[in-house]
């Protein structure tokens, strides 16, 4: 029986529903012919131009690949681990089943050598709250103006002069083969949590597809953007909340770092603290420490 994943048709998710289908082939012994790719269209893809917050968040690019899913139209569907909704508000009877290894977790700079050589007043487009947030903390003369698309999109704006520059992930521009812009560091700007991870969902109940997704679960990855999503879970934000969170692995230790920004960049809270690579408990606590310690200027964004 052919196993079908289910992803979104933009360049950079058939690229990573490719990576899946390659691991899976090679760690369960199956042919070319065993797995399908399925492409569906997601809201998201369709409207590039409203802003996320305005088209009900992250779920515009999980709704459709969540429908086939449970409707047995595919039997798995692959995401932007960063692009889906956490964990308390995805449909019940589905559950991210493995995770590729991580790549880059960092962002680049697409339009300058760094933020200091950006002209005063300068036009940043993102669409990311946490970018724009981070991006005013930086430079509070930088101006930022909403930018959506996929990374070619993005790319031209820049190159056309709509626009002085623009961020994106790293791990996306590498996956893609684009060597453009200049990674910005995390003691620079920390990243959204789950950055740089493929998460492959299926049913639950499903134990074909539960055992083939475990042969290519990279635990290391799975391990550090589940602590990540129990931050955010606990912190119940949405896409209009600029939060950043980055776990490290080393050994059975984590070092978890995590910041909450006003929009205007304003006011933020930081953390770094060590966990267990298990301690999801910790990673909840740690949210609530920190927006206990938050302005209300931050607060009011999670409620």
């Amino acid at each position: 029986m052919t196993f079908r994943l289910g992803t979104r048709g933009s360049p950079l998710a058939l690229l990573q529903a490719e990576m899946v289908k390659a691991a899976l082939i090679a760690k369960n012994g199956w042919a070319e012919g065993d797995v399908d790719v399925v492409i569906l269209s997601t809201r998201g893809d369709r409207d590039r131009v409203a802003p996320l917050t305005e088209m009900g968040g992250k779920a515009v690019w999980t709704k459709e690949l969540d429908r086939a899913l449970l409707d047995s139209e595919t039997d798995a569907s692959v995401h932007s681990m960063k692009d889906v909704e956490s964990d308390p508000y995805r449909p019940e009877g589905l559950g991210i089943a493995a995770m590729l290894p991580r790549a880059d977790v960092r962002d680049r700079l697409i339009g300058a050598a760094s933020f200091n050589e950006l002209r005063e007043g300068a036009v940043i487009g993102t669409a990311s709250p946490r970018r724009a947030a981070q991006v005013r903390r930086l430079r509070p003369d930088l101006v930022t103006t909403l930018l959506r698309g996929n990374v070619a999109t993005r790319l031209e704006a820049v190159k056309a002069g709509k626009v002085d520059a623009t961020m994106l992930a790293a791990a996306g521009l590498e996956r893609l083969g684009v060597d453009e812009g200049t990674p910005v560091g995390t003691d620079v700007m920390l990243p959204a949590p789950a950055q740089g991870a493929i998460g492959i969902d299926a049913r639950r109940d499903d134990m074909r597809a539960q055992e083939a997704l475990a042969a290519i679960d990279h635990r290391a990855t799975s391990d550090a953007v589940r602590l990540e999503r129990a931050f955010t879970a606990a912190l119940g934000g949405d896409c209009h909340s600029p939060v950043a969170a980055l776990a490290t692995l080393s050994g059975d230790d984590v070092t978890f770092r995590a910041a909450l920004y006003a929009e205007d960049g304003g006011a933020a809270v930081t953390r770094e603290i060590t966990l267990d690579r298990f301690d999801t408990d910790g990673a909840a606590a740690l949210a609530h420490d920190m927006l206990g310690a938050a302005p209300e200027s931050i607060k009011g964004l999670f409620r």
